[in-house]
């Protein structure tokens, strides 16, 4: 099964849903303080997301990679600045709502108790849906588990087994934008090429993608736009 392509084009469709921007950055800033020290991961940072931006995020440990993500879906709020989507400030989304459409995959994956089927079908079931046996099957698929995995616990699969299955959870929630956190850190090399296949097809349908790594020819594989983060502040280039 193929993704269904959201918008009728991957950019410039966002003026139909009020913004010109699907994301918009202004003048961010987010510190930290402990008793000994302050650190800014984040300082007047500004930038913008188009609808079906593809943006690889590089940069050092505690440069502020996953702090964005968390400021995205309000896991945690900025000290300054605000972060508009569709438009509409953050603060002005019921959280719940936002983390379904600003989905945030985790570096180390966030699993439930019980099985494989029971964590495939949550996203479903926080709409009133249910998720037919066939369809995570082909969740298992995309993310290259034996469709066999369905009855399986959690606390069976290994680390990059339970990642995989966290990335097939958020596909099926089919959100606006995918924040991925280094999503591929636990797998072997076959399996990550099979999982930034999947991302490249979810993009193409339309979606909009935002990807943390630290792998520079990860980055040349995968986004047209690259976003580095130093010392607090945020440079955009074009991947050549």
């Amino acid at each position: 099964m193929k993704y269904e392509k959201r918008y009728d084009t991957q950019r410039g469709d966002s003026h139909a849903m009020g913004s010109e921007f699907i994301l918009e950055l202004q003048c961010i800033s987010k510190s930290y303080r402990t008793p000994h020290h302050r650190s800014t991961p984040l300082k007047n940072v500004t930038a913008n997301v188009a609808n079906g931006d593809f943006i690889i995020i590089t940069g050092p440990s505690g440069t502020g990679k996953s702090t964005l993500f968390r400021l995205l879906t309000r896991l945690e709020e900025p000290d300054e600045g605000q972060i508009l989507y569709l438009g509409k400030p953050l603060f002005e989304w019921h959280p719940p709502e936002l983390r379904q459409k600003l989905h945030y995959v985790f570096q180390a994956p966030v699993l439930f108790p019980g099985t494989v089927a029971d964590n495939l079908s949550y996203s479903a079931r926080l709409k009133g849906n249910t998720l037919q046996t066939e369809e995570m099957e082909d969740l298992l698929r995309r993310v290259a588990l034996p469709q066999n995995y369905i009855s399986r616990r959690i606390e069976e699969l290994s680390g990059g087994e339970k990642q995989r299955v966290n990335i097939a959870r958020s596909l099926s929630l089919a959100p606006d934008v995918l924040l991925l956190d280094e999503p591929t850190s636990a797998l072997d090399e076959k399996s990550a090429k099979h999982i930034e296949s999947e991302i490249k097809a979810y993009h193409e349908a339309g979606h909009t993608v935002l990807w943390i790594t630290h792998s520079p020819e990860q980055a040349k594989r995968l986004g047209s736009i690259l976003w580095r983060l130093k010392d607090g502040l945020l440079e955009t280039e074009l991947v050549p």
